[in-house]
Order: C-alpha cells, then structure tokens, then sequence
C-alpha cells in the first residue's frame, strides 16, 4: 500500500459521537472513530457516574455501556455493567467484622436477564447463622425488586442507590449494619436469548420424553 494509500485510509476515518441510553438523558459518552459504521458495532465505553451527573463524590461507581446502533454521526449504546472500585469495596471492609456477600441472577418484568451482587457490611463479627440469614434476606429482596420491575427500572433502582437503601432498612433488623451496595449488576442476556434459550430447553425436554417412550 502506498503512503498515499495509506493516508487517504486515514482520513477516511470518521469520529462518531457515543451516546448514553435514554435512561442516562443520552448524554455524551467520548467520541470512537471508524472507516466503517459497522467497525462501531459492540465496542464498550466505560465511564463514571461521577462524570454523568457531574458530581465527584460518585466516581467509585464505573457504569460500562456497549454500542447497539449507529447514526451517521452518533453511536447509540446500551447499560451492561455497573460495579463499584475495588478500591472503594476495599475502604468499607473493617477488621473484626463482616462482609457477606450474594450473587442473585434474575429475569425483569420485561425479561432481561441481570445477574445481581449485593454486599453487605456489619460494625462488628455476625455469626453464620445471622450472615445467612442476611444474605438470604439481600436474595429475596434482590428477586422481589427484579419481579416488579423493567430492566430499566431494576438498573435505575441499582445506580441511585434505591435497592441497596432498602436492603439496609431490612437486613440491618438481623445484625447491625455499617453499609449495603450493590458491588455489581451486569446485563447477561437479552429478552429474545432468555426466550430462545427456553425454547431449546423444552426441545431437549421433549426428546427426553420422546426417548422414555421408545
């Protein structure tokens, strides 16, 4: 190729504005270039909630959003990840107390799959059997608030801090309680992979049945 090639490849390239979902006011996320649209297509940004609302106090909450659509200047995105630093996890944990943890896959009112990881921290040593009952509680809630609730709404409920206020409200009458966050939610599968993955397990379902027949 030559330099002139080269060099028409490069300015060939274009820079498309990414975009956060609606939900996040559809704020500016950077720019990623590319000589073609579809080159756009599933690349991730990461960024803070600390940059979306402007406010510092909330850069130790990283939201992920990956790239679903493309404009002709503007690439659209969609939520896949929240998680906190691990240098903040790291600040709330205290010597001579616990940190109980829970992972709680669920499906959303509209049938996202969301895969939920609540942390709770206590002010002194809880026994087991009161961090089961905690992290059974951290659970249940986790599931109710996915059971009422749109994707959208979980994730919302997840990012303001509304889910991990009300886990603390509850859970805090088992041990005493220092702090509860969720350390992480992420978008596992869409409505249409949960609905096909289903289909193929009636399918195997039905050949079980097919061959217990023969």
């Amino acid at each position: 190729m030559s330099e002139r090639s080269v060099s028409r490849a490069k300015q060939e390239k274009r820079w498309y504005t990414v975009l956060a979902p609606e939900q996040f006011d559809r704020q500016e996320l950077g720019e990623t270039p590319a000589d073609e649209p579809e080159k756009v297509y599933d690349r991730t940004i990461e960024t803070t909630l600390g940059e979306l609302t402007n406010n510092a106090s909330e850069n130790n909450t990283k939201l992920t959003f990956k790239i679903t659509d493309v404009g002709s200047d503007s690439a659209y995105t969609e939520f896949v990840e929240h998680s906190l630093t691990r240098d903040y996890l790291r600040s709330l944990v205290r010597r001579g107390a616990s940190k109980i943890e829970a992972y709680v896959t669920v499906l959303t009112t509209d049938d996202y799959r969301v895969q939920i990881q609540p942390v709770a921290f206590t002010t002194k040593k809880a026994d087991a059997s009161q961090e089961k009952a905690i992290r059974e509680q951290m659970v249940e809630m986790v599931e109710d608030a996915a059971a009422e609730r749109d994707f959208e709404e979980l994730i919302d409920s997840v990012v303001e801090g509304r889910l991990s206020s009300a886990i603390y409200g509850e859970a805090k009458t088992i041990y005493p309680l220092r702090r509860v966050e969720v350390q992480k939610a992420t978008l596992e599968a869409h409505p249409e992979e949960v609905a096909e993955e289903e289909a193929t397990a009636v399918d195997v379902d039905e050949e079980d049945v097919a061959a217990g027949d023969d």
